[in-house]
């Protein structure tokens, strides 16, 4: 027996971004605090396939406040098992298992100047946060944007239109490898010196981020305002949580666990050999995650009292683990009482 995490959304418009990429805008799910999302936040969607479903995540192009209904743009990829799906088969009228939004690729204010560097189709969560802070916010948006070729830029129009909308704060450079090769460190570290003091936040190809990234740390960026997006494809389905987890202990003393999360403290009863983020989910309380292996950081939390150790980690580094950081989907009690917050 198993519990399923996902809700039913239905597909109210499909969009052709351009030749190798669609939008998917959803209609109202009716749950406003369970969709309610933050700029840069992904939906994870469960795909249907001949063996078994499997889970993708991706990033809402949409605005929380700029826009009024829920959008995620897929791009194809080469033997892509989720993105060829949806731009194969999603039509108006389907309804998908979709997880509620999550991921920490997220400003904490509106009101700074924005560096934001996009390769291909990592414009979607940029998109997010661009819109929102020209909406919303006080401060000045400079966009890199990479692609292969003019045919291949998403969102083309709409960055136009925004650019001529608010010529004193947001500024797009196009950067084509059809016309200029790929950019170097050298000329991404130009880019970046005029703009030392922003907050950057960087997806897109994995070599396009490491090079924008290093381009930062050469310059001596502060690294609280570096902001890398990396997703991995999911080996497992995290929509779906067991009723009795492996190796759980029930007859053992319960850990005492307070957790906040969104400003509320829940006082839970956590029973060794069960991972965090399944103590939280089958209590009721739906703390945030995504992958549930480890390799993401969307269910990131802070130990404030006690200790636990982790199964797995692929993406919190030292100086996150020593100011307390934790993987919920991961951690497992090791003292008798833990306190943890997902509120920073």
């Amino acid at each position: 027996m198993s519990k399923s995490l996902y809700h039913l959304l239905r597909v109210a418009d499909v969009i052709q971004e351009t030749h190798d990429s669609k939008s998917i805008v959803f209609a109202d799910p009716g749950d406003s605090k369970a969709f309610a999302y933050k700029p840069g936040q992904f939906l994870t969607l469960r795909i249907p396939t001949q063996d078994k479903p499997v889970a993708r995540c991706y990033s809402l192009a949409s605005s929380p406040v700029a826009d009024g209904a829920l959008k995620v743009t897929v791009k194809r990829v080469q033997d892509g098992l989720g993105s060829n799906w949806v731009c194969d088969n999603v039509r108006v009228g389907d309804e998908l298992e979709v997880l509620a939004p999550a991921g920490v690729f997220c400003p904490s204010s509106l009101d700074v100047d924005f560096l934001l560097f996009a390769g291909g189709s990592g414009i979607t969560p940029v998109m997010s946060i661009l819109k929102s802070s020209l909406r919303q916010g006080s401060g000045r948006v400079f966009l890199f944007y990479a692609n292969r070729d003019e045919q291949s830029v998403i969102f083309r129009d709409e960055l136009l239109q925004l650019a001529q909308a608010f010529p004193r704060r947001l500024t797009v450079m196009h950067w084509l490898e059809s016309v200029q090769g790929r950019p170097t460190l050298e000329q991404l570290g130009s880019l970046c010196s005029a703009h030392i003091d922003s907050h950057a936040f960087v997806c897109g190809p994995g070599p396009f981020m490491g090079a924008v990234e290093q381009a930062l740390i050469d310059l001596k960026v502060d690294r609280t305002r570096i902001h890398v997006e990396r997703f991995v494809s999911l080996n497992n389905d995290p929509g779906v949580l067991a009723d009795v987890p492996v190796n759980a202990n029930y007859d053992a003393p319960g850990i005492e666990l307070n957790a906040q999360l969104d400003g509320v403290t829940h006082t839970l009863s956590w029973a060794p050999g069960i991972d965090l983020l399944d103590a939280m989910l089958g209590a009721g309380v739906m703390a945030p995650f995504s992958c549930r292996e480890g390799r993401c950081s969307a269910c990131m939390c802070r130990v404030s009292e006690g200790e636990v150790s982790m199964r797995h980690n692929e993406v919190l580094g030292r100086e996150d683990l020593a100011q307390g950081w934790v993987l919920a989907c991961q951690a497992r009690a090791v003292s008798d009482k833990v306190s943890i917050s997902f509120d920073g």
